[in-house]
């Protein structure tokens, strides 16, 4: 509780907002829920589009800034560091990573799906060739906003950003057709010729707004998608004719068209889910053996000590070096045999009244205070 309490204070700091009015929009989980959660969202599970991969690079991201910032102990790090796993074991074993698994490509199934709908074409996905496409912003959505269009036919597009050399970098990185690069002052000429316009900014206030479309005069056939975090564009601007505006909640219809099978790919990944949830909490609730373990074999190595001690003197100084390491090596594997029965046993899978049990036992046996154990 003490740790959820300052994790709540440095939240509160940070966004500027009381505890009280922070408190109903978070929740807590603990011990297996815990688990369960996070490897949940590394695998997708839990976004939108079912599979993502973007949030696995947030959970990386997140593990590498905590291990900078010496922020994360054995267990979290155990934790992370399987999430991690998990999120790519199910990625690479079940078919959860086909189809639209991320963001930006659910962005462009949904332009396919507009495109088609002003064609006639129901309930499919259209070529998106012939499509004047614009991308606002050249980061990682960025880059995969472009990689999806290319590949679903586009063969019109223009890169728009503040720094326009990075916007000319990414598009150096598709060589294989014309992309034209400008900067945020001809995001209004971009406009007036996209048919398709997509945000995906870092900007701390949206960029494109009514009175701006307005600004413009009469404007048609133009679809504004905004995946940007937070929102790019203001919702206003569907009310000005020839413009349709979608945001990430409106990637809801691409999900619904493959939902039944993405649901069955996840039921596939829940099994995955389950047997690492179910290892590492073996590994996690085996812990609790590790105090006893420690103290006995500290007990049993200064009794080592000892007698070897006296095996050495009573062997006279005649013994050499090569002798001496062997007799230390005969004892040490004593110990060791006879400690790994009792360890083993310990620190496997067991309902923890049994193991709180099995460990006083060994404490007695042992003459291991409790509060040491």
């Amino acid at each position: 509780d003490e740790g959820i309490g300052a994790i709540n204070d440095f939240l509160a700091r940070h966004s500027g907002l009381p505890s009280r009015d922070l408190t109903p929009h978070l929740f807590t989980l603990h011990h297996s829920e815990a688990v369960d959660h996070l490897l949940r969202v590394a695998a997708g599970l839990d976004s939108l589009v079912l599979g993502e991969g973007q949030i696995l690079s947030q959970v990386k991201k997140m593990y590498r800034l905590g291990q900078q910032y010496k922020s994360i102990g054995p267990i979290l790090n155990r934790l992370l560091n399987q999430a991690v796993n998990t999120g790519k074991r199910v990625r690479t074993e079940t078919n959860l990573g086909t189809g639209a698994v991320s963001i930006s490509s659910a962005a462009v199934e949904l332009a396919q799906l507009k495109v088609a709908q002003e064609r006639g074409l129901e309930d499919e996905l259209a070529s998106l060739a012939g499509e004047r496409a614009a991308v606002v912003g050249c980061g990682r959505m960025g880059r995969l906003l472009v990689q999806h269009l290319l590949a679903k036919g586009c063969d019109n597009l223009t890169l728009v950003n503040r720094t326009i050399g990075k916007a000319e970098a990414l598009a150096a990185d598709f060589p294989g057709t014309p992309i034209a690069c400008v900067g945020l002052d001809g995001l209004d000429q971009q406009l007036c010729r996209a048919s398709i316009l997509f945000t995906s900014t870092g900007a701390d206030e949206p960029i494109i707004h009514r009175q701006r479309l307005k600004a413009l005069g009469p404007l048609r056939r133009l679809k504004l998608i905004d995946i940007g975090v937070p929102r790019n564009i203001t919702a206003d601007v569907a009310a000005i004719d020839g413009v349709a505006s979608y945001d990430v909640d409106d990637l809801q219809e691409v999900v619904a068209r493959n939902q039944e099978a993405r649901q069955a790919m996840a039921r596939e990944a829940e099994t995955l889910l389950r047997e690492d949830a179910e290892a590492f909490l073996t590994w996690w609730d085996g812990l609790e053996a590790v105090p006893l373990v420690n103290k006995l074999r500290h007990q049993l190595e200064e009794i080592r000590e000892q007698e070897l001690l006296k095996a050495l003197s009573r062997m006279g100084r005649d013994l050499s070096a090569r002798e001496k390491k062997v007799v230390e090596a005969l004892s040490k594997g004593i110990i060791n045999k006879v400690l790994h029965g009792p360890v083993t046993r310990l620190r496997a899978p067991m309902e923890r009244a049994e193991r709180l049990k099995a460990l006083k036992v060994v404490a007695e046996l042992f003459s291991l205070s409790e509060s040491e154990g």
